[in-house]
């Protein structure tokens, strides 16, 4: 027997309802919402431009990662000395701030695939020798960001030196240019897009070797908290997808003229 036409609309809805409902049973169909936490003040990975929005080259590859991952996402500014505890904290849910993947991080977080590589260096004014170890540095003054890897590197390997710790990268440089320390360290790739571009930069140059690797770390990662497999595992198949399909070269040339990994 037909039924009756409104019977058949009815009945048509009825199935559409109990279809969809199969489908997106539980929290299937919602679409991800996540909060990200990056840096703010590490021009040119992130920093505030002068409307106060966060840019930079860890805020592209975020909104890139969300974009992939068909997630809703809030990219949020965190000093960094705090950046972890933060996370632990529940405060966001990822961590995309350039951060190097470290044996001692990894006892607190749980970190991606490698997405960049991470070369550390030595500033000093030109013409100072290129040896660099603790022992040529023994009594001499040395800025460094505090919570960073190279802090740490310093502070265990470079006892008998006078280490001098800023909130940001820029305070020892500014400390650097102004005499109050005769070294600083941090990420190559930092300086040579920022301090080394300045007309403050023109009396100081690099010195000594490239550092990587150890204390200084296995290369940057995305960091989440601990056990956080569903997360993680979109984060990397998010960050393979960027790499295949030329999103993540793209958006490294916005800022540097050379690749990162």
């Amino acid at each position: 027997m037909r039924l009756p036409l409104t019977s058949r609309r009815s009945h048509h809805r009825s199935v559409c309802v109990l279809l969809s409902a199969l489908l997106c049973s539980g929290l299937a169909c919602a679409q991800a919402s996540y909060r990200i936490a990056t840096e703010g003040t590490y021009r040119p990975w992130s920093f505030k431009d002068a409307q106060g929005a966060l840019q930079g080259w860890d805020v592209d590859i975020a909104n890139a990662l969300c974009e992939r991952m068909k997630a809703r996402c809030e990219i949020l500014a965190q000093d960094w000395d705090g950046i972890i505890p933060g996370l632990m904290a529940r405060k966001y849910d990822m961590i995309v701030a350039s951060m190097a993947i470290t044996e001692q991080r990894r006892q607190r977080v749980d970190f991606s695939d490698k997405y960049k590589d991470t070369i550390s260096r030595f500033v000093a004014q030109k013409g100072t020798r290129q040896d660099v170890s603790p022992s040529a540095l023994k009594g001499k003054t040395i800025g460094v960001q505090r919570g960073s890897i190279q802090a740490n590197y310093l502070s265990q390997n470079y006892k008998n030196s006078d280490l001098k710790f800023y909130d940001t990268p820029q305070a020892a440089e500014l400390d650097l240019v102004a005499g109050r320390v005769e070294y600083i360290l941090g990420n190559m790739v930092t300086y040579y897009v920022g301090f080394m571009k300045t007309a403050e930069s023109a009396n100081f140059a690099f010195v000594g070797p490239d550092l990587k690797g150890g204390l200084l770390g296995d290369g940057n990662g995305i960091a989440v908290r601990k056990g956080d497999v569903e997360l993680l595992s979109k984060i990397n198949a998010a960050l393979a997808a960027i790499r295949a399909d030329g999103t993540y070269d793209r958006i490294t040339a916005k800022y540097f003229p050379f690749k990162l990994m």
